[in-house]
């Protein structure tokens, strides 16, 4: 999953981004309202984590040029909006409720709330009411970030982790390299490397034959039979 962070105190940007890459997220970073238009336009999001008083503008501002169409982004529009603010006040709460915001968290937090509400927003998502997707026997837990085939425990890598549950989320689908990148790395990844041939790969050996399908010229799919 793809994150945007748009807060302009420099040291708890960098700390949500640590904090979220180490969990498995791509995070790109904008420090005020005119580079998240940049982003927003370039880059299709999951989820943008916002802050209201930036440098040139606010949050409530930006939440409601996104949900009226007024920022053309590459997605489907479907982006998750989770503000940061320091702002307590009920009056606030509601303004960035009812301006397109899915939820609202006031400074200072804990990471591990953060991560929580992010995981929950992420979930309404794509899966519905459940942390987990399962398909023939493989478990994927996004809460517990845990994935288990026929039970027994598989160990792997954030990347692995993440393009994997980019699949499973989308049966049946076939998904490209280019939309692989865009989602599970961010925005300092060299379009033209081959990470994700490679982490492909390493993930197909620890699932074993028949769960990854190669579809030449168009990219990859999660099989949804034994062969």
């Amino acid at each position: 999953m793809r994150l945007l962070v748009v807060e302009d105190e420099e040291d708890l940007a960098e700390g949500l981004r640590v904090g979220l890459t180490r969990t498995g997220y791509a995070v790109d970073v904008a420090a005020d309202t005119a580079q998240a238009y940049d982003h927003l336009t370039l880059n299709e999001y999951d989820l943008m984590l916002l802050d209201i008083n930036l440098p040139d503008g606010d949050g409530f501002t930006l939440c409601r040029q996104l949900r009226d169409g007024e920022v053309d982004t590459p997605g489907n529009g479907d982006l998750r909006v989770l503000m940061l603010t320091a702002r307590s006040g009920l009056d606030d709460r509601v303004r960035g409720l009812d301006g397109g915001a899915d939820d609202y968290l006031v400074k200072p937090f804990h990471l591990a709330e953060l991560l929580a509400r992010v995981r929950a927003l992420l979930r309404r998502d794509t899966t519905g009411a459940t942390a987990t997707v399962s398909v023939r026997g493989l478990v994927l837990d996004t809460a517990r970030h845990t994935v288990t085939l026929d039970g027994a425990p598989l160990a792997l890598t954030l990347k692995e982790f993440g393009v994997l549950q980019y699949l499973m989320t989308r049966p049946g689908h076939v998904v490209s390299s280019e939309e692989l990148l865009e989602h599970v790395w961010d925005a300092n990844t060299d379009p033209f490397t081959q990470t994700v041939r490679v982490t492909v790969g390493t993930l197909r050996r620890k699932l074993g034959d028949g769960w990854i399908d190669t579809v030449v010229g168009r990219g990859y799919r999660l099989a949804q039979e034994a062969p």
